[in-house]
């Protein structure tokens, strides 16, 4: 069985999660004897091709077609995949190679050109002509391409997926690893939110990384219950066990790992620090990540008069993440909506206890963890001031918690997505 893939990010160029989540499903797959082809916005050459083909979209050639009106001065553009004409306005990305054809007549010029878009394949200013243009692209590759199933990964490949399967007539499976309520609270970004409701309205399943995931694609998609599929994340295990990381400092280190957003409750985790701090100070708080709240949160930080006692790290991958949990005593995870949340798997599988919100999908598989609601700061501090202080309650954590995450690997949700690819084909 042949599965086409689409995702926006790939290792080692990941921004956060869901880079993680798409290598880690797509490797349990590997396993399960599937052959993947994976769609990338832009491949460097140094990713890792070992669970799949990788393919980026900007060496694939496509066709554009532009009728100029010369009695109006208007002008039409289309890409053209097969028998599809897919309506574009092309901007500067797209590199002409040659003027194929070109039909005059009373009324219409017709120029045919070939090119390739290209892409920076992140999240800056040109994100939504990238999606769109990257979303043309997938109907030449499903030209090119034999396959048997579609899966899109998140907002970004939805429309990808889309006329992949208008182009094949084959299965589409989206998968939902967060959703714009999630990102953006009640202040909803509309283009967002209709691009993913088209997606998992025009899939033939959908997956969700949790049942509150599910939940809102219902409530707030209308989407059939019956069509939604909760394959919950996964982690692997650590390579290398063996390898030790100093701690240097004779202190207590309490680590936020993630993305400097609203969504992620940073502010929280400050609120909660200074609270630890009047009990203990001989405690420091790592803050690890990038995002658009980090000017407030560092300067809330200042505020409170804590500064010494808190460290920004920027963002970290790889190894680096291992590195900074190795030596962490404490995990918190105090997000206000995580569709699911792999880093407290990543922290328990470096045998360090967590501490998450009720409001995270990996608080209904996880036993092993002390669950607060992310906006009560008092219980927060009191979950990491008995961590630190009594040694019994970190044996157990460490012990059963290692167990559970143990068991938490990339081959299961892997085989639940596999049967569901064969009921589609």
């Amino acid at each position: 069985m042949k599965v086409l893939m689409f995702g926006w990010e790939y290792p080692p160029h990941i921004i956060g999660g869901l880079g993680t989540a798409c290598f880690g499903l797509t490797e349990g797959l590997s396993l399960t004897d599937l052959e993947i082809l994976f769609v990338v916005p832009k491949a460097y050459g140094d990713e890792n091709q070992s669970v799949a083909t990788l393919i980026g979209a900007d060496k694939i050639k496509i066709k554009r077609v532009r009728y100029e009106y010369k009695s109006s001065g208007s002008s039409q553009e289309y890409v053209q995949a097969g028998d599809l004409m897919m309506p574009t306005v092309i901007g500067e990305s797209f590199v002409h190679l040659e003027q194929i054809l070109v039909k005059e007549n009373a009324e219409i010029k017709e120029i045919h050109t070939e090119g390739y878009f290209t892409f920076e394949g992140k999240y800056g200013a040109k994100l939504y002509e990238e999606v769109n243009n990257y979303s043309l692209v997938a109907a030449q590759i499903a030209l090119e391409y034999d396959f048997d199933v579609i899966h899109a990964h998140d907002w970004l490949t939805y429309q990808a997926g889309i006329n992949a399967k208008k182009i094949s007539g084959k299965p589409l499976v989206v998968h939902l690893h967060a959703t714009e309520f999630d990102r953006s609270g009640r202040y909803i970004n509309q283009r967002v939110f209709d691009i993913e409701k088209k997606g998992m309205e025009q899939a033939d399943r959908v997956f969700a990384v949790s049942n509150l995931t599910k939940k809102i694609a219902v409530d707030k998609y209308h989407i059939p219950e019956n069509k939604i599929i909760t394959i919950y994340n996964a982690v692997k295990p650590l390579e290398d066990e063996k390898e030790i990381f100093p701690k240097n400092i004779d202190e207590k280190i309490v680590t936020f790992l993630g993305r400097i957003t609203l969504q992620k409750g940073p502010e929280y985790f400050v609120e909660v620090a200074n609270l630890v701090l009047r009990q203990m100070p001989n405690v420091r708080f790592v803050m690890a990540g990038n995002g658009d709240m980090l000017p407030q949160i560092v300067k809330r930080v200042a505020e409170l008069g804590i500064g010494d006692r808190f460290h920004f790290t920027g963002f970290l991958k790889g190894k680096e993440v291992d590195q900074m949990l190795a030596i962490s005593d404490v995990y918190v995870m105090p997000s206000v909506s995580e569709p699911f949340g792999i880093s407290p798997l990543e922290a328990m599988r470096n045998n360090v206890p967590v501490v998450i919100s009720k409001q995270s999908g990996v608080s209904e598989i996880l036993k092993y963890a002390i669950k607060v609601d992310f906006w009560d700061i008092k219980a927060t501090a009191d979950a990491i001031y008995g961590i630190l202080n009594y040694p019994g309650i970190v044996r157990l954590f460490r012990k059963h918690g290692r167990d559970e995450v143990d068991s938490l690997v990339w081959e299961v949700p892997a085989r639940e997505v596999r049967k569901v690819y064969e009921s589609l084909i």
